[in-house]
């Protein structure tokens, strides 16, 4: 299954260049009183309620995908655990480039750990990246992002997959500085999630996945996800010696090499085999976004 969250925040399940509306769904969820539970609550509740979108998307109207405006996904991530220099060649780029590391001691990922995103920082790919830190360069990251499906503590590297709701393209916006990477990578609309999420069941083996960014007819970054220094089962093992991980938590797996900056006018174009396409506009003031 792929489903999305579109338009004035409705649910959908996308088959083939259409959105099937299913939003009626949501009113099966359970009313909860503060202090609400963690975790975003349709995630939570996604293994029983796939069914009955499964049915309802049969019948429910529909809209062509490229007629919708695409929001995240996950709407209300606890969590965006970010994974640095997860690609060794990515990796040997920063250590090579002042413009990266800013002087700064580069560890591998083994020796960094993980960091996090603030989920303020999160959009889909309808509303735009704003770049408007001047001074500074702003570069773009493609990645792959996984959803956690269920809670998840602990998790041994051999279990891992079993936590895992889905997957979605995910772009790690970055202002190249000093300052700590939480800060740098947590702006507003440094995350974009989308252009939907792909349900584990339709992709058994994330880490052997092409994919590639563009922006206009030059290729930026190309990849396969076989070349992850920490695959997708070690990260959420790794991850969770540290965290628990809640429903709609969401993991960015890293990027390869061929970080570049982006500036406004450009789109975004990221493919990832198994997912789709995701476009994406950078802006230079909220005005024009």
């Amino acid at each position: 299954m792929r489903f999305c969250r579109f338009d004035d925040n409705r649910l959908g399940v996308v088959i083939g260049d259409e959105v099937k509306d299913v939003t009626a769904v949501l009113d099966r969820l359970p009313a909860y009183r503060y202090p609400f539970p963690h975790g975003d609550q349709f995630m939570a509740h996604f293994a029983e309620l796939r069914p009955a979108m499964e049915e309802m998307a049969k019948a429910a109207p529909s809209k062509k995908l490229a007629d919708v405006a695409l929001l995240s996904p996950i709407a209300n991530p606890g969590k965006i655990v970010g994974a640095p220099v997860n690609y060794r060649l990515h990796l040997d780029e920063v250590l090579d480039s002042d413009q990266l590391h800013h002087g700064m001691k580069i560890k591998p990922i083994a020796e960094a750990g993980v960091f996090l995103k603030a989920t303020s920082s999160l959009i889909g790919p309808s509303e735009g990246i704003v770049v408007d830190w001047n001074d500074r360069r702003t570069d773009h990251e493609i990645e792959l992002a996984v959803i956690i499906g269920k809670k998840a503590f602990r998790v041994p590297e051999a279990e891992a997959l079993d936590y895992v709701a889905g997957y979605a393209i995910g772009y790690d916006i970055t202002i190249r500085g000093p300052e700590e990477r939480s800060y740098r990578k947590s702006l507003d609309t440094f995350s974009v999630l989308g252009p939907y999420v792909v349900t584990s069941d339709e992709i058994p083996n994330p880490n052997n996945l092409d994919f590639e960014l563009t922006i206009g007819e030059e290729s930026r970054q190309k990849s396969n996800t076989n070349l992850l220094i920490f695959n997708v089962q070690k990260l959420i093992e790794f991850t969770t010696k540290a965290y628990t991980l809640h429903p709609g938590d969401i993991i960015m797996t890293g990027t390869p090499e061929g970080v570049a900056p982006i500036a406004a006018g450009d789109v975004l174009h990221g493919t990832i085999e198994g997912i789709g396409t995701m476009d994406v506009r950078v802006y230079d003031n909220w005005d024009k976004k």
